[in-house]
């Protein structure tokens, strides 16, 4: 739009030429937004708000008289305020780049002055401190010419050859090489340990390493070994198997054999036997019954014949009687006992003869009464 001006982010735009600005500037200060600008009437300038740096190279002088040469880095920039664009913008608007070298010599005059009340030791130990003091000395007039400090690094100290400072750091120098070479020393010794470590695993690896191979060499030279004798091992359990089959089928043929001779021998041969044994009795049996019979027979024919004979016997002892001296003493009675005698003894001959003794035939006379020495016969009573 004619007339209208807009300002970078980075930038202040002031526009003079009409109602003066805050606290009787010179312009009007336009930050952020937009503004008319009649052109002609007014003329538009831009100040950068953006960051700068400025380097610092100062010889200064310690509090001990010892001359140092400090480099430092600065960075500021314009304030964002008003009050600090108004007075940036009446001193740097024509030549900005004069922001540079005036905060450069502002800082070195403050770098000097605080130097100069230390020690070298405390500006090498203690460089935060330095660099706080110096921006605390310069905040007043940095303010004033409208200028912000972010921040100051002191980049170098040097005692321009002087050694001061490389004496100051020989003690720590020594310390520190003194700890490196021990440092060094428990290094190599840690090396040296982790290399022994390292080689009694690698000898421990290596020995375990030749027993497990040992052992699977074992196993399959014994896997081999069993291979090769699972053949010969197969055919002999067969032909065992075989022979045993063979055996059994031998002896179950026997047995089937001892039955069938059994069957076909031993039993027709007892049943034979049997047969015969059976004959026999039945032969001894008719035998021992004819045998009876006819021992019964003869018997019969005996006794008939014996009874028959009896009254002979009876007889003939009697005729004995009568040729003896015998003197009955009792009458009557004893002439009835003799006669029950002689009855007696020719039945007890007769029983004799029946049972084939002819010694009681013999025992006959002299079981019998006869005379005594007398010559006179005697009674049993």
């Amino acid at each position: 739009m004619f007339g209208y001006r807009v300002p970078a982010p980075d930038e202040a735009m002031l526009i003079s030429g009409g109602k003066f600005g805050m606290k009787g500037a010179p312009f009007r200060v336009v930050i952020g937004h937009g503004a008319f600008a009649t052109p002609v009437f007014r003329k538009v300038r831009y100040l950068t708000l953006s960051m700068q740096e400025a380097e610092v190279a100062e010889q200064c002088v310690t509090k001990q008289g010892i001359a140092l040469n400090v480099r430092s880095v600065i960075a500021f920039k314009v304030g964002n305020d008003e009050e600090s664009i108004v007075n940036a913008g009446q001193r740097f608007l024509s030549d900005q780049d004069q922001m540079s070298v005036l905060t450069g010599r502002i800082f070195a005059g403050h770098l000097r002055s605080i130097i100069g009340s230390m020690t070298v030791e405390e500006i090498v130990t203690e460089r935060q401190k330095l660099a706080s003091e110096v921006l605390d000395g310069s905040k007043g007039e940095m303010a004033t010419i409208g200028l912000i400090v972010d921040s100051l690094q002191i980049q170098s100290i040097d005692d321009m050859g002087a050694g001061y400072i490389a004496a100051m750091a020989a003690p720590n120098n020594a310390a520190i090489q003194r700890q490196a070479k021990i440092a060094q020393a428990q290094a190599d010794q840690a090396a040296a340990q982790a290399e022994q470590d390292s080689a009694r695993k690698q000898a421990e690896y290596a020995r375990e390493t030749s027993v497990v191979r040992a052992q699977y060499k074992a196993e399959i030279d014994k896997a081999q070994a069993e291979a090769a004798q699972a053949g010969p091992l197969a055919e002999a359990q067969a032909q065992q198997a075989v022979m045993e089959a063979q055996a059994v089928l031998a002896q179950r043929n026997a047995e089937l054999r001892q039955q069938q001779l059994i069957a076909e021998v031993v039993k027709p041969a007892e049943a034979e036997a049997e047969r015969v044994r059976v004959l026999a009795m039945a032969d001894a049996q008719k035998t021992r019954i004819q045998a009876e019979a006819a021992a019964s027979n003869n018997r019969v024919a005996l006794d008939q014949l014996l009874i028959n004979q009896l009254p002979q016997i009876v007889k003939e002892a009697a005729g004995g009687l009568a040729q003896a001296n015998v003197t009955v003493l009792n009458g009557a009675d004893g002439l009835g006992e003799i006669a029950a005698g002689l009855v007696s003894q020719g039945l007890s001959i007769l029983e004799a003869v029946r049972k084939g003794m002819p010694t009681q035939l013999t025992g006959l006379g002299s079981g019998s009464a006869g005379p005594d020495a007398n010559g006179d016969q005697q009674s049993a009573g």
